[in-house]
């Protein structure tokens, strides 16, 4: 994919030193009295203040497109850029809007039934395509640049780039690389001049840097196209130029956590979440809007390894929930402006109502996707629910893992692979998902998948799937024989979320939670018998985990029987109007339980 020079030039040119001013007459600080009597010369100062949000996915009204209603969590939380917007202008008008910039982390095109149906139903790329919901709302408000998320890829590069050119701002990604060129295929970087009451603009610069993991979940939209260097080394090579460019401030806005750890394991010599390491190695950076965790970081400090310089870091919460505040204060010395401080915050967008300048910009986008969701596709005999599939073999999961198997039983039928027996994995994405009893919509089956993953078979081992499933059961907390049962307590085991736990349909097993990680899977059988360590198997499983996603064993380096294009989300959309009726009846069976020493824990 060459470099947009049109985007790229046009946005350094015009956003770079020199060029783009803003600001507003800040009062100098009062005078104070040396011992001679005399009055001090005044110290020049000026603040600002840098305005972030991260992982929107979508989100622009405060809504649920999957329970269709206003969008509501055991805290009270509040979703959408309609609330942000609205904070946004509370702060703007404190400040002076001219002493404010608006930055975003990253994954804002995918996440929600809004920004699929622009991608996928109505596309922004048709021809005369509607503009992007959440280009509209991001214009309106008003912001000065984003960053790439991993998220952004999903709908291939073309829906991208699209995106890209409906924003009135630009979308940085330093280390995303051109494959051919290895030159930037994005701008790197956004620099803007603040105006101060002082003479000499204050230069701040903002550096762009994405998740090195896009390589391995989007492969199959990116390889050979794009590459993702590791966020230290990028940001190694752009902190010092953007100094000598006359940059003031630095700010990093990384689509990258905090923890300096990898969901990938060893598949890549970069760190996934590498935020922290980057304030830690690279000199110069002021602060870093963190992104892609999900996790909400007020105010983090990391002393950077070289200078002993302290580099705040903020993560507001996603979606929407939260408005990270980055308030600098910089000092006139030795002929050029300092930080002299600068603190972080976070304000809960639940304090606020909607924008409604966004939300009427929005209806008829909002009305078309609430309609479109709300489409009948057939029937269910029973009510199901993942409330509990965190913890039990449910149903509703049983129905995902059934459309997978016969998908990939009939795509290998008649095929060398047709006679191996077919087994599936799926997760339990949200435990609010549920299907009702009678009319099944679209969106209640959509609620089952909400992200974009599509559909492969992998060959697996019987001893490889027993790997295969220890490695999921690090899940569950050890507890031990006898006590009494938290269920709210057994999961999420050194912070593994929901999507990296895989039930496994086709075996049976119990899941002993007694034991240490490394020896809880017990009883695995295959149709009544011990599972063979040397029989194959086909496996039907995500392409975010067969290309490695949450680091399982096996299963990135398993050869690839077959794959598929169309969301798996879509699979079952296709699944339940064909059938027109689904019977929990007809397939739903408890295939593997938690136990502690062989006694079942519910």
């Amino acid at each position: 994919m060459p470099l947009n020079r049109r985007k790229f030039l046009g946005t350094s040119a015009a956003t770079g030193v020199g060029v783009a001013v803003t600001g507003a007459a800040v009062a100098p600080s009062a005078a104070s009295a040396h011992g001679s009597g005399k009055p001090a010369r005044r110290k020049r100062r000026y603040s600002f203040t840098v305005l972030g949000t991260t992982d929107l996915h979508g989100n622009v009204f405060n809504w649920d497109y999957f329970t269709d209603k206003e969008f509501d969590d055991k805290d009270h939380n509040d979703v959408g850029l309609a609330k942000i917007s609205t904070l946004v202008n509370r702060i703007r008008k404190e400040k002076g809007r001219g002493n404010t910039l608006l930055i975003d982390a990253g994954d804002t095109i995918q996440g929600t039934q809004l920004s699929y149906y622009y991608a996928k139903v109505d596309p922004i790329t048709a021809k005369r395509g509607p503009v992007h919901p959440m280009a509209q709302a991001m214009n309106a408000i008003g912001y000065d640049a984003a960053a790439l998320g991993n998220h952004e890829f999903n709908y291939g590069i073309p829906v991208l780039r699209k995106f890209e050119e409906q924003c009135d701002f630009p979308l940085l990604g330093a280390n995303a690389l051109d494959a051919k060129t290895q030159k930037p295929a994005f701008p790197p970087y956004f620099m803007k001049r603040m105006r101060t009451p002082h003479g000499r603009d204050v230069k701040v610069a903002v550096l762009g840097l994405t998740n090195p993991g896009i390589a391995i979940w989007d492969k199959v939209n990116v390889q050979g196209k794009m590459t993702f260097p590791g966020l230290e080394e990028q940001a190694a090579k752009w902190v010092p130029k953007l100094r000598s460019m006359g940059a003031d401030v630095v700010i990093v806005s990384a689509h990258s956590g905090s923890s300096g750890t990898s969901s990938y394991g060893d598949q890549l010599p970069y760190v996934e979440n590498a935020a922290g390491l980057v304030a830690e190695q690279v000199p110069g950076i002021d602060a870093i809007l963190v992104g892609h965790a999900h996790t909400e970081i007020p105010e983090y400090f990391v002393e950077n390894k070289a200078t002993g310089k302290k580099v705040v870091l903020s993560e507001p919460l996603k979606w929407g929930q939260r408005l990270t505040l980055f308030d600098f204060d910089l000092v006139w010395s030795k002929g050029r402006w300092t930080v002299e401080k600068v603190g972080a915050k976070v304000l809960n967008s639940n304090t606020v109502e909607e924008d409604k300048k966004v939300t009427r910009l929005l209806t008829d986008e909002h009305k078309k996707v609430v309609t479109y969701v709300n489409q009948v596709i057939g029937s269910s005999t029973a009510a199901m629910s993942t409330a509990e599939g965190p913890v039990k073999d449910v149903a509703i999961i049983d129905l995902i893992n059934l459309v997978q198997r016969e998908t990939v039983a009939a795509a290998l039928k008649g095929g060398a692979y047709a006679a191996l027996p077919v087994l599936s994995q799926a997760s339990c994405f949200s435990r609010t998902a549920q299907i009702p009893a009678g009319d099944v919509t679209i969106r209640d089956a959509a609620g089952l998948y909400p992200f974009e993953n599509t559909l492969e078979a992998r060959l697996l081992t019987g001893a490889q799937l027993k790997e295969y499933l220890e490695f999921s059961a690090r899940y569950y907390v050890q507890t031990p024989a006898g006590g009494p049962v938290d269920p709210a307590k057994l999961t999420n085991a050194e912070n593994i979320p929901d999507y990296n736990y895989d039930a496994v349909s086709g075996l049976t097993y119990e899941i002993d939670i007694a034991k240490p990680v490394g020896s809880r899977i017990v009883k695995l059988s295959f149709e009544g018998k011990d599972i063979d360590p040397k029989a194959e198997f086909v496996f039907a499983v995500n392409n975010y985990r067969a290309s490695g996603g949450g680091n399982f064993p096996h299963i990135a380096g398993a050869k690839q029987l077959w794959a598929n294009s169309e969301e798996i989300r879509n699979t079952i959309i296709g699944w339940v109007k064909a059938k027109g009726t689904v019977d929990p009846g007809q397939f739903a069976s408890v295939d593997w339980k938690l136990t502690r020493d062989g006694t079942p824990v519910f």
